[in-house]
């Protein structure tokens, strides 16, 4: 099959360290995992799919916690807003249907977003039929091409991505990110163009289906849309793509310490200094006294930069994982954070 039509977006030495290095932490764990327990194998890999779906459903606005999501995969009544248990039923069902999918294939693309979004929008499966802009706040950040134009251009991007040759790691990049300038959907973009990724990367690397990007994406939100509309101003995926290929690389280090030792993290300055807090403390501490300590004042930027992302890489750890936003909620250093500060 060839394809005429060419995504914009440019190749950058960054793009190339990223790809060896997540190449090389990917068969470090392979070559661990593939001798390890089958239980433990199990257990991880849901997990992971829990990490997934909830990340990927927050970075929408669903307020559901890890915690709420196992429980509604284990059949149980869960107390949330009922459009929230909608989605996740729905993401849970369209993750079981994930072997039976290819990348390139529409129907299988419109079936996945029928399972998606079943019972949340009239026209699940379907392309829209009208105009729609992309929102922040109350100021249009992209406004998508005509609903006339989604087939063809899908059809292309479809057919670009079955002839294409470039490395999964960056093709899957570039599929993701063309998606959501079309913006093909009504409604549920963001979850299919994540999830159509992660799929795209399953094919290359079977692992890869069972790393919660979704996850590590929510921590970043910010920095996930700082992206795309980056990329929209430059004509040139090459952002985005460097985002998604940075986000793969850290969600490969913080499932790393359940599999093995030999993969250390990537910490940002703010992580690192939210561990050397926690370790001169010796000591569990909540939110308030760890803010205090380290001299900020604005909670939604602490929470952004500092506890998300030193909890995603599995540098700290919540005193009651079961109730994540409890009033006596606290954080202390995980065994992999304790060493990760003697080291320092």
């Amino acid at each position: 099959m060839t394809s005429h039509y060419q995504p914009p977006f440019s190749i950058t030495p960054k793009m190339i360290d990223l790809i060896a290095e997540i190449s090389e932490q990917l068969g470090r764990i392979a070559a661990v995992s593939e001798g390890a327990d089958s239980d433990w194998g199990l257990r991880l890999r849901r997990l992971n799919r829990i990490r997934t779906i909830q990340g990927s459903l927050a970075i929408e606005g669903n307020t559901l916690s890890e915690a709420q999501i196992t429980a509604i995969l284990d059949g149980k009544r869960v107390l949330a807003p009922p459009k929230d248990i909608l989605e996740a039923r729905n993401a849970i069902k369209a993750y079981e249907q994930f072997p039976q999918w290819q990348p390139q294939n529409e129907q299988h693309l419109l079936q996945a977003h029928r399972s998606l979004m079943a019972g949340l929008i009239d026209d699940a499966g379907l392309y829209r039929s009208g105009n729609v802009g992309v929102m922040n706040a109350d100021v249009v950040v992209h406004m998508a091409p005509p609903a006339s134009r989604v087939p063809k251009l899908m059809a292309d991007l479809l057919s670009w991505l079955a002839a294409t040759k470039l490395h999964p790691l960056i093709a899957s990049s570039v599929f993701h990110y063309e998606f959501e300038f079309i913006h093909p959907f009504a409604d549920g973009n963001g979850r299919m163009g994540r999830l159509w990724q992660t799929l795209i990367l399953s094919h290359w690397q079977p692992l890869l289906a069972q790393l919660p990007v979704e996850s590590m994406v929510h921590t970043y939100q910010s920095d996930y849309y700082a992206a795309l509309n980056l990329s929209n101003k430059k004509t040139d995926a090459a952002p985005f793509i460097e985002f998604m290929l940075g986000s793969i690389l850290q969600t490969i280090a913080s499932v790393a310490p359940n599999i093995t030792p030999q993969v250390e993290p990537q910490v940002t300055p703010q992580v690192e200094a939210l561990v050397k807090t926690l370790a001169k403390a010796n000591k569990a501490l909540n939110r308030q006294e760890l803010q205090l300590l380290l001299g900020l004042k604005d909670r939604e930027s602490f929470r952004q930069r500092y506890l998300r992302p030193a909890l995603a890489v599995g540098l700290i750890e919540m005193t009651r994982p079961d109730k994540p936003n409890s009033r006596l909620q606290q954080y202390r250093l995980s065994k992999l954070g304790q060493q990760q500060a003697y080291k320092g």
